[in-house]
This record gives structure tokens, sequence and C-alpha cells, in this order.
């Protein structure tokens, strides 16, 4: 078990690389835009498309890591009363399961309406970039994300040790 978990958490590496990497590129495209409009009163034309998809790509690409992380705002309200009747494992299973569970419709109308760009053709404004990417790439991590979660879920169910982070 250990060994699939480091399996999966090298591996997430590669979404957050993408994150990183796009959110890199808008920060440098919005630069560049500032620059031109102030500079040359000349903005790139297509920048707000391009901002509308790279802040989807950090958006979803980063939502499967952080899910299975655990690294979302938690409140803890009712943490001693879990505490006090040792439900911490089994509460946490349950929100992960429901979430999964939350998310799963979203993405299957997400992909209903990618067919739906597809089909129509749409494209953005500018650089006549279809749509239906954005949109497959975000049904498909909405998707990935409820599976961390359910394989979260699975870990405090079956091996709650291993969430627990090891102390330097």
């Amino acid at each position: 078990m250990p060994s699939a978990i480091r399996f999966m958490k090298s591996l997430s590496n590669v979404p957050m690389a993408f994150a990183c990497l796009a959110l890199f590129g808008l920060m440098c495209l919005t630069f560049a835009d500032v620059v031109m409009r102030s500079v040359f009163n000349a903005p790139i034309e297509a920048a707000t498309e391009l901002i509308r998809m790279g802040v989807a790509v950090v958006v979803f690409a980063a939502l499967p890591v952080l899910s299975a992380q655990n690294g979302h705002i938690t409140v803890d309200l009712l943490d001693g009363v879990f505490r006090k009747f040792q439900l911490e494992r089994v509460r946490d299973a349950i929100v992960a399961l429901v979430c999964a569970a939350m998310l799963w419709w979203p993405a299957e109308r997400i992909v209903d309406l990618a067919q739906r760009a597809k089909s129509y053709g749409d494209v953005t404004e500018y650089l006549q970039i279809p749509t239906f990417y954005v949109g497959y790439f975000i049904a498909a991590m909405t998707y990935l994300t409820a599976v961390a979660l359910i394989g979260r879920a699975c870990l405090h169910i079956f091996s709650p040790e291993s969430l627990v982070a090891p102390h330097d």
C-alpha cells in the first residue's frame, strides 16, 4: 500500500506542474498586456479569452490534487464532538464520499455542454480556439477529483495511518 501511495503522490506532480505552467503563462500574458496597453496603447486582443481558459486550467488542474491531499479550507466547529466519540474517520470518509457524489453530476453536465459546443462548432472570438477542449478538460479533472475523493474515503476507512503526514 505505501508504494502505491508514493506512486500516486509522484503522479500528482503532473497536473500541478501543468497548473504552474498555466499560471506562469497567465502572469506573462497579463504583464505583456499591461505593458502593451499602457506604453503603446495597443492591448493584446486575445488576452481576455486566453486568461479565461488559463484560469480554468489552473483551477481544475489543481482541484484533484488538492482534494486528494485534503487541502481545502475546513471549519472545525464539531471536531471536539467527533473526537470525543472517535468518529473522525467515519466523518472524513462520509464527507469525501458525499463530495465525490456531488461532483459527479456537474462533470456529466460539463461533458454534455462540451459535446454541444463541439456540435455547434463554438470557437473563441479572436483566436478561433474550439471551446469544447476546455470543457472536456474541466469534465475530466472533475471526474478525477471525484475518483480522488473516493480513494481518500477508502483510505480513511481501510488505512487511516497512511493519511497521517510524517513528521520531519
